[in-house]
């Protein structure tokens, strides 16, 4: 058995490599997998079914079924944080808001890519070694092993948060059979004290209680990671968010300590990555989308995803501008992106869209969109009653 690698010769090198912090834990279960295992019973975690599956719960529980003889988690994170957008331009409701995340190039190729060559040079200082890694891609409790390896704490919000930086970086990890020399002190677990600001501030009451997130209710998750038709009851609540929702990171105390990130991919070329304006994503075809978004993350959505939530946006933006495109929308080749078109007309021309929807209804061949359409000509006729 080789000597414990010293850690602080890896951290030297990570901060090299550009990394904007790194932490060192035992290879052990997280301290939160009961918290996991409730929130899963609970069905909080949506359609994302991978979350629970058995396979996937099991490498949760023990680390070694990932990499046998593991010992260690590295973890690393990257600030990608950008004030200087104006707010007022991302508020604006003629424009859709993406998080902030995704202005830029697609972090899951450049992260790995950097812990690829940290791993590398790990196992040719220490005379070779067992990985792997992870950026958002491993079954891993990861803001809770960071919380372990010190980077942060876990707020109220979910998110792990570094109270000298706030919480906008990513989390990447190297998993390995290597030991090392000395491994970081857990971070407290809160510092959140009696501060609820996130859970009041979020648009969808997304939050049941401190520390729990109900992702059916997360725009987050309803513009990502939910593939379906939106539900009807959260649409207005989702203001102009068309990709991922900063809101309650935005409104944390500790948020006034990030500082502007200095790795220029993070950043988009113009605001226009930052929030397109509505009218223009309404018009995107396939290769217009394609060519917009290159190289960003929002190209996991696909096309009709973005305009099923850029439907939804324009529906709450409630501008008469936003009806030539939207009634364009609802011959769309892609059933979500009809019936949301559906929804935002309605929604803006009120009764007026009756005798319009109806056409399109009694054309419509497939059978989900048309029970979304007919859901939307039932709740006009309701609101004529109530009139």
């Amino acid at each position: 058995m080789s000597a414990a690698f010293p850690s602080v010769r890896l951290k030297a090198h990570a901060q090299q490599l550009g990394f904007s912090m790194l932490g060192i834990t035992a290879a052990l279960p997280s301290p939160r997998l009961d918290a996991y295992l409730h929130w899963i019973a609970a069905g909080y975690h949506g359609t994302m079914a991978y979350m629970a599956r058995p396979d996937r719960v099991a490498r949760r529980r023990d680390l070694s079924v990932i990499l046998p003889n593991i010992r260690s988690l590295i973890v690393v994170g990257l600030e990608y944080h950008a004030l200087s957008v104006p707010p007022a331009l991302l508020n604006d409701p003629a424009r859709g808001r993406i998080a902030a995340y995704a202005w830029g190039q697609d972090y899951h190729a450049l992260i790995a890519e950097r812990l690829e060559r940290l791993a590398a040079w790990l196992h040719s200082e220490s005379g070779g070694m067992a990985h792997r890694v992870y950026v958002d891609t491993g079954a891993l409790l990861e803001r809770s092993h960071a919380q372990q390896a010190g980077i942060g704490f876990v707020g109220k919000n979910t998110v792990l948060i570094d109270p000298k930086r706030g919480s906008y970086f990513f989390l990447g990890e190297i998993l390995t059979d290597l030991a090392f020399d000395r491994y970081d002190a857990p971070h407290r677990e809160s510092m959140c004290g009696t501060c609820n600001r996130c859970r009041a501030a979020c648009p969808t009451d997304a939050f049941p209680q401190p520390y729990v997130l109900d992702a059916r209710r997360c725009i987050s998750y309803l513009t990502i990671e939910y593939k379906g038709y939106l539900p009807h009851e959260l649409r207005p609540l989702m203001g102009n968010w068309i990709v991922g929702c900063d809101v309650c990171m935005d409104v944390c105390p500790f948020t006034r300590f990030a500082t502007p990130t200095p790795h220029h991919a993070f950043h988009p070329p113009d605001f226009e990555r930052a929030a397109p304006p509505l009218l223009r994503l309404l018009q995107m075809s396939d290769s217009e989308f394609a060519t917009f978004f290159e190289g960003s993350p929002i190209l996991r959505l696909k096309r009709p995803r973005l305009l099923r939530n850029a439907c939804v946006a324009a529906g709450n933006w409630r501008d008469i501008r936003a009806l030539p495109p939207l009634h364009a929308l609802l011959e769309d080749a892609s059933p979500l992106v009809r019936a949301h078109a559906a929804w935002a007309v309605a929604r803006i021309s009120g009764g007026a869209a009756r005798d319009a929807l109806r056409a399109v209804l009694s054309r419509e061949a497939d059978a989900e969109c048309a029970v979304e359409i007919s859901r939307v000509l039932t709740d006009l006729g309701c609101a004529k009653r109530l009139g």
